[in-house]
């Protein structure tokens, strides 16, 4: 399957999607912010990123645009909370492929990791 790069700064949520996606027979990666997502991603070049937008010590739009910045094909998909809609605009115009509402449901997440990775 996949290699997949989840980053939320909520432990929970980490946690959550990171049993999904292994469930799924999928390699799963974690960062607890944007600075080490950047830092996972380089070392580990996962096929996809699941990453939260509101997160300390760099942001996930600063992180999107690091990712994209080295690999213009990342995938990226940004995980936001209601209510943040010109945020995911503004992401889908810096190159992110697709965005999850939280909190999410298993099938959506899988959809999208499976839309990315295909």
């Amino acid at each position: 399957m996949a290699k997949i790069l989840v980053v939320d700064d909520a432990a929970f949520m980490r946690l959550r999607a990171t049993k999904l996606l292994a469930d799924a027979g999928h390699v799963v990666y974690e960062a607890e912010n944007g600075r080490l997502a950047v830092e996972v991603y380089a070392r580990e070049r996962p096929d996809a990123v699941l990453m939260d937008i509101t997160m300390p010590e760099m942001d996930g739009m600063e992180a999107l645009d690091a990712i994209r910045g080295s690999d213009p094909s990342a995938k990226v998909v940004m995980l936001t909370a209601m209510g943040q809609q010109s945020i995911v605009m503004d992401a889908i115009k810096r190159g992110a492929r697709d965005f999850i509402v939280k909190p999410f449901t298993p099938d959506r997440v899988l959809a999208a990791v499976a839309k990315l990775t295909a």
